[in-house]
């Protein structure tokens, strides 16, 4: 072999050549270079119960520490089974109606890579989770992007009618939504189902944020609606409902006939999911309150923040569900000039002391309507060391 030859890594095209760092890194890096409180990822400053813990404990000695089953450990997917038909009336059958994923994201990406060909169109709504669009483009789908209402950020179902065609697969819902905080409604779901029952229409349904709902209001899960829970993938997040986001776990509900897909591709791409954590959850689940309580436990944290948030010169935008607080930025001028919603952030970071994420990030166009987005998964120490430096606004 000739040793004078340079090794050389081949060039390959990008699967996702419009991909960078994501505004969630860039915005952390930036408050940590900054000192600055970190309102803008969206992951608690602040532990789980110890009980979990102790049940992760448990589950180790055991001896639960090697595969488990591909669709997940017998008793959680039977916890999920219990919690779906307690709360949402849905009856789903935990052998072959539920699977255990790595978090929420794996979840949406797996449920888009089983049922999206080349070329199916895809609807989203605008502004949406950074990882959505990415997926539809792996499956080789068509993306259609339908704008929820600025401001409101309601559902514009004549927008989404218009954009229903032949080639559609499915529809992207989130809800409670990440990033405005807004909420679907009965009425909302009802319109749906309408729209999509003379239809093949899939609907991915994201509801990691389920079990933050604020003044009085419920959750409207698909599950809830027959039609729509026929074609429905609908993914929850353990990780979120419990303060745990490192653990990435999480569940998927879909007609078994769904699900036979989902799990063609979960079998290939993470096959299982960890076994203690698993089995400590299912444990954990016993006791509903932790997650019938989390309403209550959010919304006190929201109302600090708002409350905080009402002396400063932000406007505040509806915050119905979530952990995000999103705030209209137009009545705010800064010492150099006016700024789009990404420089503002990086100002607010660097000057201010507080990190935040503009709405923008949310849009494949990066529209800038003036808004930008806290999370209150805080402490109320650091919410309120937040609000001291954002007083000065």
């Amino acid at each position: 072999m000739n040793q004078s030859i340079a090794p050389r890594t081949p060039r390959v095209p990008s699967r996702l050549p419009q991909v960078g760092t994501t505004i969630f890194t860039v915005m952390s890096a930036l408050a940590n270079e900054s000192g600055a409180v970190n309102l803008g990822q969206g992951f608690p400053d602040f532990g789980c119960d110890p009980a979990l813990i102790e049940a992760v404990h448990q589950a180790m000695l055991a001896g639960h520490n090697q595969y488990p089953p591909m669709p997940g450990v017998p008793p959680l997917r039977q916890a999920m089974a219990d919690k779906m038909l307690a709360l949402y009336g849905l009856t789903c059958d935990p052998q072959a109606g539920i699977t255990v994923t790595a978090g929420a994201t794996q979840a949406l990406l797996t449920a888009i890579l089983s049922v999206v060909q080349p070329g199916d169109e895809v609807i989203v709504l605008e502004p949406c989770y950074d990882s959505y669009v990415p997926n539809i483009e792996l499956a080789g789908g068509v993306v259609v992007r339908v704008p929820l209402t600025p401001g409101s950020f309601r559902p514009d179902f004549d927008a989404i009618a218009a954009a229903i065609g032949p080639r559609t697969r499915a529809i992207l819902v989130n809800t409670p939504h990440n990033p405005s905080g807004q909420v679907w409604h009965k009425a909302d779901m009802q319109r749906l189902n309408e729209l999509l029952a003379p239809t093949d229409i899939l609907v991915i349904s994201d509801e990691v944020y389920e079990h933050m709902v604020y003044d009085g209001d419920r959750h409207e899960s698909v599950a809830r609606h027959p039609g729509l829970a026929a074609r429905a993938f609908i993914v929850s997040s353990f990780g979120k409902t419990y303060h745990v986001t490192g653990w990435k776990v999480g569940t998927v509900v879909a007609p078994p006939s769904l699900m036979a897909e989902f799990r063609k591709v979960h079998q290939f791409n993470v096959f299982t999911v960890n076994t203690p954590m698993q089995h400590a959850l299912a444990t954990y689940m016993a006791n509903p309150a932790p997650y019938l309580e989390l309403s209550a436990f959010y919304q006190r944290k929201r109302d600090l923040f708002r409350e905080g948030l009402g002396r400063t010169r932000f406007r505040l935008l509806p915050g119905q569900g979530t952990y995000f607080q999103c705030v209209s930025i137009e009545d705010l001028a800064v010492p150099e000039r006016e700024l789009p919603e990404a420089e503002f952030c990086q100002w607010l970071t660097r000057e201010v002391g507080v990190a935040a994420i503009p709405l923008s990030a949310f849009y494949g166009n990066g529209f800038d309507q003036k808004v930008i987005r806290f999370c209150f998964a805080k402490r109320d120490e650091t919410l309120r060391e937040a609000l001291q430096r954002l007083a000065r606004l």
